[in-house]
């Protein structure tokens, strides 16, 4: 059975998650702060961690850099209050793999869970070529010439994604549903955020850029 810890300081939304995701089959443990969340997830490793983002003493932002400090392929499901992009945009570049907006309805809360939960069960091994570049998902590494990379999750899978689609313009709404599998509801706020970081580090060497724009379609990865 797959452990998921919930980590929020109002009782109403860890006893509802609980019930819940108990429910559907899940071990469930909670936490009402962050500095408890850290002791739980020491205590109980657990696969999946839903998060508040705004909470007294520990803000989520701090609880994250600890938890992938011990375990930096965690996904951390963010729930927060604030609905502006750029604190969505803040969560995702803290390392979180998705958010959701306060207030939510469970069934949308449990389709995020099954696709992070789904992500870091074993895929087909493969090796990638594209250019300079290569990823090979067997022992989950990417190289550029000479120097290895080093990607989170959703970096890798998204690098993958356009290496297996060379030279072809990748809208948004393709990369939302193959990488994060779902629809955002328009947001593609998370697809810039992942693109500028990937693309950081595929020329932190001073490398050439691959994945490229184009305005107003996608994104394309292809030589200069």
């Amino acid at each position: 059975m797959q452990r998921i810890l919930v980590i929020d300081d109002d009782p109403s939304v860890t006893n509802l998650l609980k019930r819940g995701l108990t429910y559907e089959g899940y071990l469930v443990n909670v936490a009402q702060s962050g500095e408890e969340g850290i002791a739980v997830a020491r205590e109980h490793l657990p696969d999946l961690v839903i998060l508040d983002i705004m909470m007294p003493g520990l803000d989520g932002l701090e609880v994250l850099r600890r938890l992938h400090a011990a375990d930096e392929g965690l996904p951390i499901l963010f729930l927060t209050a604030k609905d502006a992009p750029a604190d969505q945009v803040k969560g995702l570049e803290a390392g979180a793999e998705d958010y959701i907006v306060k207030p939510f309805t469970f069934e949308v809360l449990l389709a995020r869970v099954h696709v992070l939960l789904r992500r870091r069960q074993p895929e087909q091994l493969k090796v990638l070529r594209f250019a300079d570049l290569i990823l090979d998902s067997g022992a989950h590494t990417v190289w550029r010439g000479e120097h290895e990379l080093t990607l989170t999750s959703l970096e890798f899978k998204l690098l993958q994604t356009f290496m297996e689609h060379p030279r072809q313009v990748l809208s948004k709404e393709i990369l939302l549903e193959r990488v994060w599998d779902y629809d955002f509801g328009g947001n593609a706020n998370v697809v810039e955020v992942y693109v500028k970081q990937l693309r950081q580090k595929l020329g932190a060497n001073g490398e050439t850029r691959l994945i490229h724009t184009i305005w107003g379609v996608g994104y394309i990865l292809r030589e200069e």
